[in-house]
């Protein structure tokens, strides 16, 4: 299996060409093409979150805590949220990533299982997808496709590394094929990754409807002013519980009257 100094290098590498294919080619932005680039060569360490710990883990914990709340402020915007409703919400992201996500990864997964998979390649593209919406749909696909190819880059090494090479000959270890693989030895684990892997490509293939009716309805509530928000609240006329007694009584003043 490959070292993480080889993988981070090799996912580096492919990432430095990604980055410069889109500006020279597709017309990307020199920014859009340098972070597509460091995304490619982060997500080299991807795969490895199913390892006991170590570097990766530890890397790819800190690094994902610290920008994802970042890159979700257009998401935060399209809910119309306040400053301090984004700083909470930046914080509980941080914390959710930081110590349940990962820690998820520390105590459910074993090393080379579906974590260790094309669909699960085809995740991590689909969450950074997700997360970092764009007003280009072109730029968000060709950054989510960083992820995804980063992640394979890595599947490919591990399944190079298996090969051994000897007088003439080829020879695969044992732990060859346990890497680009569709699906794993566990049904519970098969189950579980193409269910998610199906939710996401649900959600991103209606994601854009959702930001724009989240967009518009933030939009409108904007520029509306506050009293006409408060005119479209419900209201119930106060109870009198003396209601009857007081008609009651003009009713007797009024006869009182008319005699």
């Amino acid at each position: 299996m490959a070292d993480f100094k080889t993988h981070i290098s090799a996912s580096t590498i492919a990432g430095i060409a990604y980055g410069y294919w889109g500006v020279a080619t597709q017309g990307m932005s020199i920014e859009t093409g340098i972070l597509a680039g460091g995304l490619m060569s982060v997500a080299g360490m991807l795969p490895d979150l199913d390892s006991d710990g170590g570097k990766p883990l530890r890397e790819i914990s800190m690094f994902a805590a610290a920008v994802t709340p970042i890159v979700m402020l257009n998401r935060f915007r399209d809910l119309g949220m306040s400053h301090e409703s984004m700083a909470l919400a930046a914080m509980l992201i941080y914390v959710v990533i930081r110590f349940g996500v990962f820690e998820f990864f520390k105590r459910f997964t074993v090393h080379r299982g579906m974590w260790h998979s094309l669909p699960a390649a085809l995740i991590a593209g689909l969450g950074w997808y997700l997360v970092m919406p764009c007003l280009s749909n072109g730029e968000r696909a060709y950054k989510a496709m960083a992820v995804t190819l980063g992640f394979i880059v890595h599947l490919t090494l591990d399944e190079i590394w298996a090969l051994e090479l000897g007088l003439g000959k080829i020879r695969a270890k044992k732990s060859f094929g346990t890497a680009l693989k569709f699906f794993g030895g566990n049904a519970t684990s098969n189950a579980f990754i193409y269910s998610l892997l199906f939710a996401l490509i649900y959600v991103a293939w209606s994601d854009n409807e959702i930001a724009s009716r989240l967009r518009q309805r933030a939009q409108y509530d904007l520029t509306r002013p506050w009293w006409m928000q408060q005119a479209d609240e419900p209201t119930q006329p106060a109870e009198n519980p003396n209601w009857n007694r007081l008609d009651f009584n003009w009713a007797s003043t009024s006869k009182k009257q008319q005699r």
